[in-house]
């Protein structure tokens, strides 16, 4: 059995427990009737909520390393979540986001394109330059028409709703957040482990993986759905949160024996420890207002990216293989 999982498992069990004790006010000092009622309406949703999307994050980024052979991919860096945000953001403007289905469904049909074009864009054998210049193409095409959404924005509301939600944060989270994205990460996050196989053939190249009985069109649209569903429901109940699908395999692949097949469950769990830690954090920091998620895990992931950026200057590599 991989040695991750477990002591994974083991952690996120413990984490767990702590985030319900934490807030801006820790539950054994909350002396009143309702004490339980904050932790079973808002504190253990919110908790299960961040381990989802961290999970679906984690195992997001871990594939699509995997796949694109890319040691720098990640779901925001290559254009994933920004078009999953550009299609929630189109039902905030739209007055769509009022339907419960709407805006993710819309959040998961950005999230799909933008993985099928980076595909298309990048191909298989362009190497880490042309991948990284698609999907920085994509996230600045996505980036664009969001800004045009917004600028077009119908009502000084909905320009709010949709500023305040890029941010990225788990406040005001409920069980009916929790029903929405946890089916679809949890189906995508198998969707991902079933490609898992191909991804470990594809470590001897494309030619050596199709004739081991690799199918490219389907290993290919299994990423799609997989990536589409964990970044889509991610975006559309917590808006951007990035960085984590870069950071969690890389942490997470000293412990396995760095194949594909191996890492993709153990970034999902530590993808959803590392949410559910820092949004337990950020809950008892004494600020006038709560520091957003998504800002804060970029204030982390952007030096991470940079000292992977200067291990490849220097030659180091990444230690995919």
């Amino acid at each position: 059995m991989n040695r991750a999982i477990p002591l994974l498992l083991l952690a996120l069990l413990a984490a767990i427990p702590l985030s319900l004790l934490a807030g801006r006010a820790w539950l054994f000092a909350l002396d009143r009737p309702d004490a339980l009622l904050i932790v079973a309406e808002l504190r253990l949703p919110r908790a299960l909520l961040a381990v989802t999307v961290g999970a679906g994050l984690g195992a997001a980024g871990a594939a699509m390393q995997g796949y694109l052979r890319n040691p720098l991919a990640d779901p925001g860096l290559f254009g994933i979540a920004p078009g999953a945000a550009l299609g929630a953001v189109l039902s905030f403007s739209f007055g769509f986001a009022a339907s419960g289905y709407l805006l993710p469904l819309l959040a998961l049909a950005g999230a799909g394109g933008a993985m099928a074009l980076l595909a298309l864009l990048a191909g298989r054998g362009g190497g880490i330059a042309l991948f990284t210049l698609a999907g920085l193409m994509i996230a600045s095409l996505a980036g664009a028409l969001t800004s045009l959404v917004i600028s077009l924005a119908p009502n000084p509301w909905a320009l709010s709703e949709i500023v305040t939600w890029l941010m990225g944060a788990l406040t005001d989270r409920s069980w009916a957040d929790v029903a929405l994205a946890a089916p679809m990460t949890l189906v995508g996050i198998v969707v991902l482990a079933r490609a898992a196989p191909a991804l470990d053939a594809l470590t001897l190249g494309e030619d050596a993986a199709r004739s081991m009985g690799v199918e490219m069109d389907k290993l290919l649209a299994l990423l799609v759905i997989g990536v589409g569903l964990t970044i889509g429901s991610g975006v559309a109940v917590a808006g951007i949160i990035g960085f984590v699908g870069l950071m969690v395999p890389h942490l997470v692949r000293p412990l396995t024996d760095r194949c594909p097949s191996s890492l993709i469950v153990p970034s999902a769990l530590a993808g959803g420890l590392l949410v559910l830690v820092a949004d337990s954090v950020l809950r008892v920091i004494p600020m006038v207002s709560e520091l957003r998620l998504g800002i804060a895990l970029s204030l982390i992931g952007a030096p991470f990216f940079l000292w992977l950026l200067l291990r490849l200057r220097r030659g180091g590599g990444l230690g995919l293989t």
